[in-house]
């Protein structure tokens, strides 16, 4: 297992973007998008041509048609009037943009997270177009020896700074700086079979054994320290039933969860709520759903996740078998979740610094 792992690590020497290739989206009619967004330039030195600004509605939910006309054209203006189309690798979305456009749902349904959207915007820019429904082929997906740049790679890797308040996102920026590779990954499957648990088994093949606890029973994992990475049925483990996990997070770690819609909202639930199973009984729902919430791992001192904000479908989660190897590896955050994701304009997002690494292992 180890020999595995160092050789998949030594495949990939491609080097990462830095902030010279991010584009920072400012929600203006938002106060909170303004303030993440400054603090994240700050601390990340973004140049001030890359702060663009948009106007749109302060709410998570919109139609597309608002898409349509205030966000994905505002996007496209900052790009291509600074001449920033082929320089920018990353975009960071601020809480306080929209979070999800509304449509029919189902694998052929229009609806999708305005972050996985907006990573066609690049071919869109070439003038190539997508049908609105359905999921769109990810061309990064599971190429861990290729280098993100353009034009090989035709996409923008979107990415969302965004928590249950500010605070929540400053923690997370803060963590971002401080990264290193050294901690957990924990992998924790269950008794169920299926492609979740085989992911889940070859993830553990491919991190080194010394640093990997994996679990593939009816125990659910909770109550460790030094977590650097974490990859779980979240709460559709049916032998789960806490909110949170008790984990104490290093800074840099990350986690994925095949939760269908754990990502549907940033506003903090009352502290009685609970996650449960009980699709029928909307009294223990939160906003649409009795499953959890990606801000509560930001919130306990993870540095990064991804989340969905609709029914995804087990097979567009991350793969954490492609996800935390490359992120093991020195594959910064943005780039290990979009290898790790099989389909655009879909209902993914992606929670943190695109720019946070573990660098290069030395285990």
């Amino acid at each position: 297992m180890k020999l595995l792992a160092l050789l998949l690590v030594a495949s990939f020497c491609g080097t990462a973007g830095t902030a010279e290739n991010v584009l920072v989206v400012v929600n203006t009619t938002s106060a909170l998008s303004r303030s993440i967004g400054e603090y994240y330039a700050r601390r990340r030195s973004i140049p001030l041509a890359q702060i663009c600004r948009i106007q749109t509605k302060e709410q998570e939910t919109i139609a597309r048609t608002v898409y349509e006309k205030e966000i994905e054209p505002a996007v496209g203006r900052c790009l291509t009037q600074s001449k920033l189309t082929e320089k920018i690798l990353y975009i960071v979305l601020t809480q306080g943009v929209p979070l999800r456009i509304s449509g029919t749902d189902g694998q052929a349904g229009e609806a999708a997270s305005v972050d996985s959207e907006l990573t066609l915007l690049y071919p869109k820019l070439k003038g190539t177009k997508f049908p609105v429904s359905g999921a769109i082929t990810n061309p990064f997906f599971g190429k861990t020896t290729v280098e993100f740049r353009h034009p090989d790679v035709p996409l923008y890797l979107v990415t969302r700074l965004a928590a249950f308040d500010f605070n929540g996102v400053k923690g997370m920026i803060d963590r971002s700086l401080l990264a290193k590779n050294t901690g957990k990954f924990v992998l924790d499957g269950n008794d169920a079979g299926g492609d979740g648990n085989e992911w889940l088994k070859d993830a553990a093949i491919r991190l080194p054994t010394a640093r990997t606890v994996f679990d593939d029973g009816k125990a659910v994992l909770s109550g460790l320290g030094d977590v650097i990475g974490y990859a779980s049925w979240g709460s559709n483990d049916g032998n789960h039933s806490r909110r949170r996990p008790g984990f104490r997070w290093l800074p840099g770690a990350i986690v994925t969860e095949y939760v269908s819609t754990d990502g549907r909202t940033f506003v903090r639930p009352p502290a009685s709520w609970t996650v449960s199973k009980k699709w029928d009984k909307p009294s223990e729902w939160y906003l649409g759903s009795p499953q959890s919430l990606t801000a509560d791992a930001i919130e306990d001192g993870a540095t990064g996740a991804s989340g969905h904000v609709w029914e995804p479908y087990l097979k567009f989660t991350p793969r954490p078998d492609i996800l935390l190897p490359a992120y093991y590896s020195g594959r910064n955050l943005a780039e290990s979740y979009y290898l790790a994701i099989v389909g655009l304009s879909w209902q993914n997002i992606v929670i943190g610094d695109p720019l946070c690494s573990l660098g290069k292992p030395r285990d």
